[in-house]
């Protein structure tokens, strides 16, 4: 387990062991929005015997274009961007080819519609969108063993709300109404890592989640695709 918080990571562990003694859980305090922390850590944990990784670190932003905090959304897209593709490209490049492995992205509904106020984090994700479908078509032509999946939620109510608003309080209940809780969101996680499909998807206005295919074009039989 990675995250930024080492106290939140190890109560964490604790409860998990509490249910399961027999497991070795590991884990790594790292701030991933730092480019030379991801290098790092990878070294770090490139010798265990990896089957999964999740990449679900990031955050968001509300705010207009015009108005956005230009520091917090460099540091956001190089968390939700940058250090998510560094991750999985070495991930695919050392594991690709070992047998059951899997790259599990979380994106967001927002990776697939423009959301108001909300316009760079949804375009962050749908780059999260893209990249990882296009690796999952990219990893079924080369006829690698890895899978390549993106799970997208809507409103879950976690620290998100806190952090994309800039405030010390947030109410899910107030804000929104609807969400989904993070026990509810890692089921449909282990829903989609259960299924062959490349996409678990939470239908922003009814909130139902539902498997699926790529949803973005690929111009993968094109004539007009550059000649090798």
């Amino acid at each position: 387990m990675i995250a930024r918080r080492k106290d939140r990571l190890e109560t964490l562990r604790r409860e998990i062991l509490a249910l399961h003694p027999s497991l070795d859980v590991v884990v790594k305090a790292a701030d991933l929005s730092v480019t030379a922390n991801v290098f790092g850590l990878y070294e770090e944990i490139k010798s265990y015997p990896m089957q999964t990784w999740i990449n679900n670190a990031g955050f968001g932003n509300y705010d207009s274009v015009g108005h956005q905090d230009l520091g917090k959304i460099r540091q956001m897209l190089h968390l939700n961007v940058e250090s998510l593709t560094l991750l999985s490209s070495l991930f695919v490049r050392d594991f690709k080819d070992t047998e059951k492995t899997q790259l599990i992205n979380v994106s967001s509904c927002g990776g697939y519609t423009v959301v108001p106020d909300a316009v760079t984090y949804c375009a962050a994700k749908f780059y999260v969108s893209a990249f990882t479908e296009g690796l999952s078509w990219e990893l079924k032509a080369a006829h690698a063993k890895m899978r390549a999946k993106v799970l997208a939620p809507a409103a879950t109510k976690t620290e998100f709300g806190k952090v994309a608003n800039d405030v010390e309080e947030y109410n899910y209940d107030r804000f929104f109404g609807t969400y989904h809780t993070s026990a509810q969101m890692a089921a449909f996680l282990l829903e989609l890592y259960d299924s062959d499909k490349v996409v678990g998807l939470v239908d922003r206005e009814i909130f139902s989640f539902r498997l699926c295919e790529p949803q973005f074009p690929y111009a993968g039989n094109s004539r007009h695709n550059q000649k090798i």
